[in-house]
């Protein structure tokens, strides 16, 4: 029995001893706190796992094998896909079909106006769209399309990567979007029907007041109510160093059929854009840039929708068709489009409670006028008989005149036109 006593009483000692040196439990909490990144490698792993296991899928999903890679100087990699590998022929109604060529042109779409500052000034625009990826003097073989890799950078920075790639969801949408963060200038037309859309935009560099936000200058097409059925295909150039990394702008594309909820998204991150082109890369920088009180540098974009297969088309420069989202992604656009917008767009997150610092277009004020101001020119629209014509009865909006105003005209050299844009936050945009 004395055995067996001593035995049990043994561990029990070792036992009360242990705990006599131990430290509370408050203090082993406090001291846990204090070491957050100790607390934080224990709590982590799995989510940190999880989050890189679902990154890999998606790098998977958007970077396509490549027959060839090109790396740009701005730290671009552009991968040249097999066209009927890019992500849009992930979907079950274009999988085993060909890609389309346009069966018909807008009517007088190869005629444009004088390119000279409202018949003033020596400053040129550029015809040929030049990107960035172009000065390595590579090019994308025949039966391919040049696609910028999607890095894990580029996830990284994402706000959320079930939204990736695709604009903040937006509620209430309106043509103002004056509660949703989104700040505009821009001149519209919806008093017809569309089938399309061209004008010329020159580009900048705006600056970008938080990186969470962008500046664009852009052509929407439009159809639906400004409810949960919009339907818009966009285009244009852009800065946004949360997507891309950096502050270069950019040709961009962009749609949605549920007032940017679910459906639609940037360039080539979803299904939905099928490009046809080897020779421009959507995403990819575009140079050179405009100069304050310099050479102007601008783009043509026209957008059509096809009268026979009713997809829609988009054409960069003197000619150059780039691609066409095809007439199953839409609802209403299906059919014709109620409105078309030219203009800037910024996005307004209020950093520090005060108006962002965010450029639209060169950061200064139409009233600088040429060379000074960003500006649309030669605005036009696609009536039912597919003819080019100008945009009548253009009318001229901005939400907040203050941070970013418009102006326009009309003359011979650019016919309908209107300057746009400012600086942001400044005496009058507090």
């Amino acid at each position: 029995m004395a055995s067996c006593s001593s035995f049990y009483f043994v561990p029990l000692l070792l036992l009360l001893m242990l705990l006599l040196a131990s430290p509370p439990a408050t203090a082993a909490l406090a001291s846990s706190e204090s070491s957050g990144n100790a607390t934080a490698a224990t709590l982590r792993p799995g989510k940190e796992l999880l989050k890189h296991k679902r990154i890999r899928a998606l790098l998977t999903k958007l970077n396509k094998p490549a027959l060839k890679t090109i790396q740009s100087s701005d730290g671009d990699i552009i991968d040249c896909v097999p066209s009927h590998l890019q992500p849009a022929f992930d979907h079950p109604k274009l999988r085993g079909q060909k890609i389309l060529d346009p069966t018909e042109r807008p009517k007088n779409c190869n005629f444009t106006l004088g390119s000279s500052g409202s018949g003033s000034g020596s400053s040129r625009v550029g015809e040929v769209v030049v990107q960035a990826w172009h000065a390595t003097g590579e090019a994308c073989p025949e039966g391919t399309v040049p696609i910028r890799r999607t890095t894990e950078k580029d996830l990284l920075r994402a706000r959320s990567l079930r939204r990736y790639g695709r604009k903040p969801v937006r509620r209430g949408v309106r043509r103002d979007s004056t509660s949703s963060g989104h700040e505009h200038a821009v001149g519209y037309v919806n008093s017809e029907h569309y089938y399309g859309a061209k004008a010329s935009v020159n580009v900048w560099s705006p600056r970008i007041g938080d990186p969470s936000e962008f500046s664009l200058s852009q052509i929407w097409v439009i159809s639906g109510s400004f409810g949960n059925d919009l339907n818009t295909i966009e285009a244009g150039w852009q800065v946004s160093p949360e997507l891309y990394g950096d502050s270069n702008p950019r040709f961009f594309t962009y749609w949605t059929t549920d007032a940017y909820q679910e459906t639609g998204c940037y360039n080539h991150n979803c299904r939905g854009f099928v490009q046809t082109t080897n020779k421009i890369a959507v995403g990819a920088a575009i140079t050179p840039e405009s100069v304050y009180n310099g050479r102007q540098f601008d783009i043509t974009l026209m957008l059509w929708k096809d009268p026979k297969h009713g997809h829609w088309w988009l054409e960069l420069g003197p000619g150059l068709v780039v691609g066409y989202w095809p007439s199953y992604l839409f609802t209403h656009l299906a059919r014709h489009a109620n409105m078309v917008q030219f203009g800037g767009e910024v996005v307004n997150t209020r950093p520090s409670g005060s108006h962002t610092a965010t450029q639209m277009g060169s950061g200064h004020f139409p009233r600088e006028g040429f060379d000074r101001a960003a500006y649309f020119r030669n605005l036009q629209v696609v009536d039912w008989d597919n003819n080019l014509i100008p945009a009548a009865n253009l009318k001229l909006f901005a939400d907040h005149p203050g941070c970013y105003d418009i102006q326009g005209g009309s003359n011979s050299y650019w016919g309908s036109y209107f300057y746009y844009g400012g600086p942001g936050r400044n005496v009058k945009c507090p």
